[in-house]
């Protein structure tokens, strides 16, 4: 059981998990925030695991704070932050970056993402942190590598019968009370509100009067909560691939199939073939493979229905990941089901020794907590109907997501749609891609909205992908930069194509 809307898909479509690092070494240049915070200690980045330390200038510290936000003098939990410092004389700030998930690691992912952003990494230092509950910044892990494998081989994603259902439900409440166990008190302590509180610190000891902040998919939404709780702390904020905030569990289940059947139907659209056969033939496909896994090339490890599908989510989320899509289908189509497994392996974070990452674990626990909206099996049931009218391949999976994701979650979420409205804010960028697949573009127009008239900007990319700066648009990138640079603001509705 996954949700689709995920850093993991990001990071390993452009194989950008990289470095992770902790705060050591001494400082030369600490800062004191406005808040009378103590100086960030920022030294030398170590190696995480596996993977170096990024070299060149990126340095890395450790920002304590609050573990419950309403007892600021109580306990406290370590942030792990990085960052390189601007390049050129005529440096503008920080600019923090959050690349969504939730639960993806900024640490690792910043140096990586850096020469993406080059332009900007001349007037701002770039900076980005693991937020709470994530990696370095109290990581949790709620299930070990070999049960994780075993539950991929063993519970279905699409629950057929009454057995299956139980085992699909039994699986859901057995990985909660892994977080649970593995969290402890921090599990009621990682909403969205309460990192967009660690946002505003980060900012404070940064020496900045306000945030300059780039957030990417989940990130969108971190950013819309921020502007709500500190609407005069905003300096310049671009979203980008925009999560709708008007939707809640349900509503953001149906967004994102309606999201990748159009990303599916654009893809065979471009291979020549029909959108609607082709998307019945990858239906059937995937009920071969859910009433016979197919054999792969991994150590006697099979395709399962949910690996398959998840297998092609993969390459929906680049164009550059179509061809990888052809292969891996005709591949499948020929009994053999090694390609999508590669796939699959890479969304989910797995390594060749069988070691799994724990984005999804760090994901759920955040968003578990957020949704308030928890369906019954029972109203699962009579959505299905509707999820698999929006998409042949991916409703079941989606619409089902709706009852496992936090079944029988041991403790109950807070909203049932974020707040983001920011009256007084300075203009925000909400960048929408019309191709997004996984935040669709309907959202970047609701989240405008939401943040109030004279505040949210939209613009739009004609393009496919998830996300639209840095992805080929000279019109995007050179809007986006011209605002977050010299605070040049597009008129509301701009469209590149």
């Amino acid at each position: 059981m996954t949700r689709f809307t995920r850093w993991a898909a990001l990071a390993a479509a452009a194989a950008l998990l990289t470095a992770g690092c902790t705060g050591g070494g001494s400082s030369d240049d600490g800062k004191k925030g406005d808040d009378g915070a103590s100086a960030l200690d920022w030294g030398r980045c170590e190696a995480s695991g596996d993977e170096p330390a990024p070299g060149g200038d990126w340095q890395c510290a450790t920002l304590q704070v609050p573990l419950d936000w309403s007892e600021p003098d109580g306990s406290t939990i370590g942030l792990a932050l990085i960052r390189a410092k601007a390049t050129g004389d005529d440096r503008l700030g920080s600019l923090l970056f959050n690349f969504g998930g939730p639960g993806g690691s900024g640490v690792s992912m910043m140096p990586s993402y850096a020469p993406a952003v080059s332009a900007l990494h001349e007037r701002y230092d770039l900076v980005s942190w693991d937020p709470r509950g994530v990696a370095a910044s109290e990581g949790v892990r709620c299930r070990d590598d070999e049960d994780i494998q075993a539950a991929e081989s063993t519970v279905d994603g699409t629950p057929d019968t009454p057995a299956e259902e139980r085992a699909y439900l039994r699986d859901a409440a057995g990985f909660g009370k892994g977080c649970k166990e593995s969290a402890g008190e921090l599990l009621a302590h990682v909403s969205t509100t309460d990192t967009a509180r660690d946002m505003d610190r980060i900012r404070q000891v940064l020496g900045d009067d306000k945030l300059n902040y780039f957030g990417i998919s989940y990130g969108t939404e971190l950013g819309g909560v921020y502007a709500h709780l500190f609407p005069g702390k905003v300096g310049r904020l671009t979203l980008d691939a925009v999560v709708d905030p008007t939707a809640d569990t349900v509503g953001h289940a149906k967004n994102q199939t309606r999201g990748f059947q159009t990303a599916l139907g654009n893809y065979l659209k471009s291979t020549g073939r029909d959108p609607e056969r082709g998307s019945r033939e990858i239906a059937e496909l995937l009920d071969r493979i859910d009433a016979e896994p197919l054999p792969t090339s991994s150590s006697g490890r099979k395709l399962t229905q949910s690996l398959a599908l998840t297998g092609i989510v993969l390459p929906l989320y680049s164009k550059d990941g179509w061809p990888a899509l052809t292969s891996a289908l005709d591949a499948a189509e020929d009994g053999d089901g090694s390609e999508l497994l590669a796939l699959a392996d890479g969304y989910n974070e797995r390594d060749a020794s069988g070691r799994y990452g724990t984005t999804t674990h760090s994901q759920r626990v955040i968003s578990c907590l957020d949704d308030k909206q928890r369906p019954t099996v029972e109203e699962t049931k009579k959505l299905l109907p509707e999820f698999e009218e929006i998409s042949p391949v991916f409703g079941a999976f989606l619409g089902w997501d709706t009852a496992g994701w936090c079944h029988g979650w041991p403790v109950p979420g807070q909203f049932d749609t974020p707040e983001v409205s920011a009256p007084g804010a300075a203009p925000i960028l909400v960048v929408g891609n019309t191709g997004d697949p996984a935040t669709p573009y309907e959202g970047a127009r609701k989240m405008a909205d939401e943040l109030g008239e004279g505040v949210g900007v939209v613009l739009t990319w004609r393009g496919e992908g998830h996300g639209a700066y840095g992805s080929g648009s000279d019109c995007v990138d050179s809007t986006v930069n011209a605002y977050l640079l010299d605070g040049t603001v597009p008129e509301d509705g701009k469209v590149c194509s």
